[in-house]
C-alpha cells in the first residue's frame, strides 16, 4: 500500500499545499508549531476520517475559512485509487474515485496506516475507553462490518440506556420491549466480542517475541478483559452468558438506569511477566510495549490485506535511546512507507536518512531537499 501524493486545503495551518511521497521513507523536518504534525494528522485522517488529536472536527478548518479538503492518491493491490475528504460546517464527506461514500464506516479500511506518536503512553497509562478506541479504530481498518456493527450496538445501548433512565423516574416499564433491546444488543455484542478476541489474539502472536527482541528480556502479553470470563468465544456460550447476566441484574439496571454489561465495559491488560505494566512497569517498559505492539500490528495487516500498512512516525527517534531507535528501523523494510517527522536529522541513522527522501516544514510551507 502506498500514498503516492497528497494535498491539503485549508487544512489547519495550510492554505494549500501538496506533497509527493517517495515509496519508502519520507522524513518531515523542522521547528515546533510549524506544521509537521498536522501533515500526519492529514493522512490519519484521510484514513481514519477522524483526527487522532481532536474531538472536534471543525478544529481541521484552517482559522477563517468555511471548509477543509484533503485529496490523496493511493495504490494499493497495483490499483490506484483517489480519495477525498471534505469538511466543513455543515457535513463532512468522503468519497473514492469521485464517487461519494454514502456511510464514513464504509470508505474506512480502504487505507490502513499504523501510527506512532509520544502520546502512545496513553494505551498503557489512560482510561478503558482509550483502549476501546484503539481496538475499534484497529479493527475497523481491518474489517468495516466491525464499525457498522459497533455503531448499531452504541445506538441501541444509548436507546436502552434512555429507556430504563425514564423507568427511574416513572417506575413503569414495559418489559417486552426492553426485551427486545436486549436481544438486539446481544445480537451485536457477539460480533464484537468475538473479532476484539480474534484481533488480541492475533497481537499475541507477534507482540511477545518483539518486545523480547527490542528489550532482550520479559515476557509480554495482552489480557483481554470482558463481563463474559471465557476463553471459548462460541457464539451460543456468548449469548447464553449474556442471557444470564441482563436478567440476574435486570433489577439493579432498572436502580441504576444504566446497561451494566457488554462491549462498551471491554478493556486490555498488558501483562509483563504476569504483571499488568500500568501499575509495576516502568516507562522504558511501557515505551517497550507501546513499540512491540504497534510493529505488531504491522505484521497483522500484513497477513490479512497481503498489504504492508503506511506507517506515521510523529517525533518518536526524540522519546528513544539509541538501542531501541536501532531495534525500530530493523523492522521497517524496503516495502513499507513510512512518514516520520523530526526537528532534528542527528535524531534518525543514517542508513535512513541515505535511503530517505527530506522535506523542510516552515511555517506552512513544504519544500523538498535534495541535499542535507
Amino acid at each position: 500500500m502506498l500514498l503516492n501524493n497528497i494535498t491539503l486545503v485549508n487544512f489547519r495551518n495550510y492554505e494549500k499545499v501538496s506533497i509527493d511521497f517517495s515509496n519508502n521513507i519520507n522524513i518531515l523536518i523542522g521547528d515546533n508549531a510549524q506544521g509537521k504534525t498536522n501533515i500526519l494528522e492529514s493522512i490519519y485522517v484521510l484514513a481514519i476520517t477522524k483526527s487522532h488529536r481532536s474531538l472536534n472536527d471543525i478544529n481541521l478548518i484552517k482559522n477563517n475559512k468555511e471548509f477543509c479538503k484533503l485529496k490523496g492518491k493511493i495504490r494499493v493491490n497495483g490499483i490506484s485509487r483517489n480519495l477525498e475528504f471534505f469538511l466543513s460546517n455543515k457535513e463532512k464527506r468522503v468519497s473514492i474515485n469521485n464517487k461519494q461514500i454514502r456511510k464514513l464506516t464504509d470508505y474506512i479500511s480502504n487505507f490502513n496506516i499504523i501510527l506512532f506518536t509520544p502520546d502512545d503512553l496513553e494505551l498503557i497509562k489512560g482510561s478503558p475507553a482509550v483502549r476501546r478506541k484503539f481496538l475499534n479504530i484497529e479493527i475497523g481498518q481491518l474489517d468495516n462490518h466491525y464499525l457498522n456493527i459497533l455503531n448499531d450496538y452504541n445506538k441501541l445501548l444509548k436507546t436502552r440506556n434512555e429507556y430504563l433512565k425514564i423507568n427511574i423516574k416513572k417506575n413503569k416499564l414495559n418489559i417486552n420491549y426492553l426485551n427486545a433491546l436486549t436481544d438486539k444488543i446481544i445480537e451485536k455484542a457477539l460480533y464484537i466480542y468475538q473479532k476484539r478476541f480474534e484481533f488480541i489474539n492475533q497481537l499475541n502472536k507477534y507482540v511477545n517475541n518483539i518486545y523480547y527482541d527490542i528489550t532482550k528480556n520479559g515476557n509480554l502479553q495482552l489480557k483481554y478483559i470482558n463481563n463474559l470470563s471465557v476463553d471459548n468465544y462460541d457464539s451460543d456460550k456468548i449469548k447464553k452468558i449474556l442471557y444470564e447476566k441482563f436478567n440476574q441484574n435486570l433489577e439493579k439496571e432498572k436502580i441504576l438506569g444504566v446497561t451494566l454489561f457488554g462491549p462498551h465495559k471491554d478493556d486490555i491488560i498488558f501483562k509483563l511477566d504476569d504483571n499488568d505494566i500500568k501499575i509495576y512497569g516502568s516507562q522504558g517498559q511501557q515505551r517497550s510495549c507501546i513499540l512491540a505492539l504497534k510493529l505488531s500490528e504491522i505484521s497483522i495487516f500484513k497477513e490479512i490485506t497481503k498489504e504492508n500498512p503506511i506507517v506515521l512516525l510523529d517525533d518518536v527517534f526524540s522519546e528513544l535511546d539509541d538501542i531501541k531507535k536501532n531495534n525500530l528501523i530493523k523492522y521497517f523494510n524496503d516495502d513499507i512507507q513510512i512518514v516520520i517527522t523530526t526537528t532534528d536529522l542527528k535524531e534518525i541513522k543514517k542508513e535512513l536518512l541515505n535511503n530517505s527522501c527530506i522535506y523542510k516544514v516552515e511555517n506552512g510551507t513544504i519544500e523538498k531537499l535534495e541535499e542535507v
